[in-house]
């Protein structure tokens, strides 16, 4: 008969999920969050995880995870569930062709003009995120996109339409959580068997766990700080945060997005993430290719200083 499950106390726990994300604060009005009768290890951790602002479904897979390692290895207080099985985050068997872990600078542009001067500054992953009802001008600027970084190393990404960039054998395509709402098991059938990188946006642990069970190419992780680009479902997810969930999904690449200039890049290179999306930081900048070129060289020597101080291991 097993032994049964250490459940932490309510602070301990809390105090565990704040280590593990290094920039949380302990709300301390846990009224709005109290602890279920039962004192489980679900109810507890699940009521920790709400104190420090995860949302409810972000604080269910947090406190599932604390479940399952506790019933695998025997979880003490000041532990911290961070082994992909806990999460359930077993390999697809049939995942999306692979991307490098280290893309870089990731630019994500208005339009296939914008694609065509940034291939030609040499930013190595673009997107293009063309927002437009009509079909036809859809199709054609997917097109022009393409054709863009054609005799360049740059990858594009296009946004959203990926039934055109199918048509017209685009690198990869891009989805949001939303996206992924409309798929049928037909569509992504359709969209694994033609050879498209695929990567999703997420923001947070719920839907981290749901965009891995496809077997993504890469995983955008954000927003990591304070955008008003667009509206987005949850806050600023922080660099604590964004440090926990690339060592959880480390197996595939990871994008940082969201409010990233170069003033915040040391922060996010000092995650483990190797690469960081912009908008703003190009598009609105008086030079963009000069603007550019400082963020790649800038990227390149965080990476450079990070794989110094942390040396990958040898193999015999």
């Amino acid at each position: 008969m097993p032994a049964p499950l250490h459940v932490p106390a309510p602070e301990a726990a809390a105090q565990a999920i704040a280590a593990a994300h290094a920039d949380l604060r302990i709300e301390r009005d846990a009224d709005p969050h109290a602890v279920p009768a039962d004192g489980s290890v679900y109810a507890v951790t699940h009521a920790a995880a709400r104190r420090l602002g995860f949302g409810p479904a972000d604080a269910a897979v947090l406190a599932s995870a604390w479940v399952r390692r506790a019933t695998r290895l025997g979880l003490q207080p000041h532990d911290w569930p961070d082994d992909p099985q806990d999460f359930g985050l077993a390999l697809h068997p049939q995942p999306f062709p692979p991307c490098p872990h280290d893309m870089g600078l990731y630019a994500v542009l208005p339009n296939a003009d914008w694609v065509a001067r940034m291939a030609a500054a040499g930013v190595p992953t673009l997107q293009l995120r063309f927002k437009h009802d009509d079909p036809g001008r859809i199709a054609s600027e997917v097109q022009a996109a393409v054709r863009a970084v054609e005799g360049t190393s740059a990858r594009l990404f296009i946004n959203d339409h990926w039934r055109a960039a199918l048509d017209v054998g685009a690198y990869g395509v891009h989805l949001g959580q939303e996206d992924l709402d409309t798929l049928t098991p037909d569509d992504i059938a359709t969209l694994r068997a033609s050879g498209l990188r695929l990567g999703i946006s997420t923001h947070g642990y719920a839907e981290l766990v749901r965009a891995w069970r496809l077997g993504p190419s890469y995983l955008a992780l954000g927003a990591v700080f304070p955008t008003t680009l667009k509206a987005m479902p949850t806050a600023p997810q922080g660099v604590g945060r964004l440090r926990a969930y690339a060592r959880l999904v480390r197996a595939v690449p990871i994008v940082a997005i969201g409010g990233i200039g170069l003033a915040e890049l040391p922060a996010v290179a000092a995650s483990g993430v190797g690469a960081f999306a912009v908008v703003r930081a190009i598009v609105q900048a008086p030079d963009p290719e000069a603007a550019a070129r400082a963020l790649m060289q800038r990227w390149g020597e965080l990476r450079a200083d990070a794989r110094r101080d942390h040396p990958p291991p040898t193999g015999l």
